[in-house]
């Protein structure tokens, strides 16, 4: 007989990210954010490949993320307000963890399993710190799909890419929910 566990569930049916831009300090200290990371890196892994790690950005790191955001947005020729939101991204956020999805290559364990790992990871750690009562929110943006400021922000290797930006802190405010899908629009029941 299955053990149900209310709490998870009812966490999971009324969880909702926080938007970025709520979000202030403090932010979770380093034993706690362990925690999370730890919560994090118990996403499935078809193989044991671990295809993914973090990168923690705190502090001065955020200002030269900013920084290099708008580097790399004049480079690519963006509009200013595009690139002022998204440097604003990194310099108003009080901790953020980049999920750097490692491509390994594997007889057995192909591409995609890895990026859906990195993808369920994401997630992993957005919910771990919404559950510890931590406003959270999953990002990525423009710059993220830009090798190089992925090589030239975060140093990543030809092998990596960017799951996403896990921005972390203390909600300033409680964001209403939003819709949510119309499950018989998405689901389809086979019997046969």
């Amino acid at each position: 007989m299955p053990q149900p566990n209310p709490a998870a569930m009812d966490f999971l049916l009324t969880r909702r990210s926080r938007p970025a831009k709520t979000l202030t300090g403090p932010a979770p200290d380093r034993a706690t954010l362990e925690t999370l990371l730890t919560a994090a890196a118990r996403t499935p892994d078809h193989g044991k490949l671990e295809p993914w790690r973090f990168v923690v950005l705190q502090e001065a790191a955020l200002v030269r993320m900013a920084q290099q955001v708008e580097q790399a947005g004049a480079r690519l020729g963006k509009d200013a307000d595009t690139i002022a939101k998204g440097a604003d991204a990194f310099r108003n956020s009080p901790l953020c963890v980049a999920v750097i999805e490692v491509q390994t290559p594997s007889d057995k364990i192909p591409p995609i399993e890895q990026t859906y790992s990195a993808g369920a990871v994401c997630l992993a750690l957005l919910n771990a710190a919404l559950a510890s009562g931590w406003g959270a929110n999953w990002l990525s943006g423009w710059a993220s799909h830009d090798r190089g400021f992925l090589t030239d922000a975060l140093g990543l290797a030809g092998h990596e890419s960017l799951a996403g930006f896990i921005h972390i802190g203390t909600e300033s405010s409680t964001p209403p929910d939003r819709p949510r899908p119309d499950l018989d629009a998405i689901t389809t029941w086979l019997d046969a």
